[in-house]
């Protein structure tokens, strides 16, 4: 059995697969942000703890994590919980849990979890993209992950986009990040005028129910998405995308959005599928367990 664990902003999840990768068990806890750092480890041993007692065997365990382990210093970075910055996480961990550990971005865990029993099940070449608060995303070749020697691999939500854009909080200007998360939308949506008390839901709402404001910021926003994506697909190529996160339930990005994939990427067709999740919230929990093969649960 193999446990799992989400390292998110709000909450810290848990799971247990077995060896088909069903799930046996499932627990949570909220993120102590303002207690810091050693108050999320502690949390962190004591939710692996009760999570074994319940499945009744030692587990392997793997984590996402927001931002990643820097391949130079070997400590935290680009993590919106920030008391994480800095710190040696994957250390720390393996001290407190006494085990060897696999962690890995958490945009990274839903790549891999939709490749292997997902959406992108059965495709040799998978970039899973999270479109929500932020913008992520992961590369799994032929069910392997792939994170890149600076732990990067997939990030295509800081490459820029329009240089005159908004500061982002990585330094650039105008990245994927700052204009087709769900803040991007609304904050695009607020700058043309629109009101500022709504969210991107809101504005996905309005357009569908023909408010010209909001339909005009789905047209910008899916025209991004297109040129974004397509620089994506020109170098990478997948067989397959998977979208995840909030905006990956927006029905026309599979088509409208698609249409604008098709008019920017660096060929007389597009023929690539662009599919939704669908392991959906548990993908992120799914793919840190499956970091672990079943084969490999034994070694511990």
């Amino acid at each position: 059995m193999r446990i799992g664990i989400d390292l998110g902003g709000s909450k810290i999840e848990g799971v247990v697969l077995d060896h088909d990768g069903g799930e046996l068990l499932r627990k949570r806890v909220a993120t102590r942000q303002s207690d810091g750092y050693r108050a999320i480890l502690d949390d962190i041993a004591q939710l692996v703890a009760e999570l074994e007692t319940d499945a009744g065997s030692k587990c392997t365990v793997g984590i996402g994590t927001p931002g990643a382990i820097s391949a130079v210093t070997g400590r935290m970075k680009n993590s919106n919980t920030i008391c994480l910055n800095g710190q040696p996480l994957r250390e720390d961990l393996l001290t407190l849990l006494k085990r060897p550990l696999r962690i890995a971005n958490d945009a990274n865990c839903f790549a891999l979890s939709e490749a292997l029993d997902g959406a992108g099940k059965g495709f040799g070449v998978v970039f899973g993209v999270i479109m929500g608060t932020g913008v992520g995303g992961g590369v799994v070749f032929n069910g392997r992950l792939h994170q890149g020697c600076q732990h990067i691999g997939g990030e295509w939500g800081h490459n820029v986009l329009e240089r005159d854009g908004l500061r982002c909080y990585c330094g650039q200007s105008g990245c994927v990040e700052t204009l087709i998360s769900g803040p991007g939308l609304a904050g695009d949506f607020h700058r043309h005028g629109g009101d500022a008390a709504l969210a991107a839901s809101d504005v996905v709402a309005l357009a569908e129910q023909g408010d010209a404001a909001a339909e005009a910021a789905m047209q910008r926003f899916f025209d991004r998405f297109g040129r974004a994506m397509a620089m994506v697909i020109n170098i990478l190529d997948p067989d397959v995308i998977v979208l995840g996160g909030g905006l990956s339930n927006v029905e026309r990005l599979y088509s409208e959005g698609r249409q604008h994939i098709a008019r920017y990427v660096f060929n007389d067709e597009f023929i690539t599928p662009v599919l939704r999740n669908l392991h959906g919230d548990s993908s992120g929990v799914r793919g840190a367990a499956q970091l672990w093969r079943p084969h490999e649960a034994g070694k511990i």
